[in-house]
């Protein structure tokens, strides 16, 4: 399996190296099936072993089901910077990976078990995306504010066009609550995600 560093070891030149987090909290009762296309796609991540091609055809439909789910859009935030060194935008990646998966719930290790198990549990109101991309060139649509609806609509659209412009170097997912029968509650959602900013 390619590390993030590898990966970025193989570019050459001056190339601009964009790495971008996003958060987006959905709300509602009918987000819950959400984390079924999250969990399966986690599950093919690590089936996958971190092709990057795999990795990115998981990203397009966590992105595509984002969009479907606008209604329930609650709030969102992003964060980043813009590297020219393959190194450094590398340690980046890493720093944010450490921090999103010591986020309350968003460490993926549901085992394999039943489904009709998993649809007999309680239902969480609550669910957080991070979506971590580094990618080659300049991207106007992830280096700005997204605290709009229109700026995250057109953010989630680009991050798939940057995988089928194959422009993805490095791919994180993470999400809370992780497992099926967990609950991210109001309280926890402030603790943890205090950057969050009302849409």
């Amino acid at each position: 399996m390619d590390t993030w560093r590898d990966r970025f070891n193989r570019m050459s030149g001056k190339t601009q190296i964009v790495v971008s987090r996003l958060f987006v909290h959905l709300a509602g009762n009918e987000v819950a099936p959400l984390l079924g296309v999250l969990n399966q796609s986690s599950r093919q991540a690590v089936e996958s072993d971190g092709d990057l091609e795999s990795l990115g055809g998981g990203l397009v439909e966590i992105c595509q089901a984002l969009l479907q789910y606008e209604t329930y859009w609650q709030a969102a935030a992003n964060e980043g910077d813009v590297f020219f060194d393959e190194g450094d935008a590398g340690d980046y990646v890493t720093e944010l990976f450490t921090d999103s998966a010591q986020r309350y719930g968003s460490t993926w290790d549901t085992p394999e078990e039943d489904i009709e198990a998993e649809l007999l549990v309680p239902v969480t109101q609550h669910v957080v995306v991070m979506l971590t991309i580094a990618c080659e060139g300049q991207v106007p649509a992830l280096e700005t504010d997204l605290g709009s609806m229109s700026a995250l609509r057109t953010a989630l659209k680009t991050i798939i066009n940057l995988h089928y412009d194959s422009k993805l170097r490095a791919i994180q997912v993470h999400f809370s609550p992780a497992q099926f029968g967990d609950e991210l509650t109001s309280e926890q959602l402030i603790q943890h995600y205090p950057e969050l900013v009302p849409l």
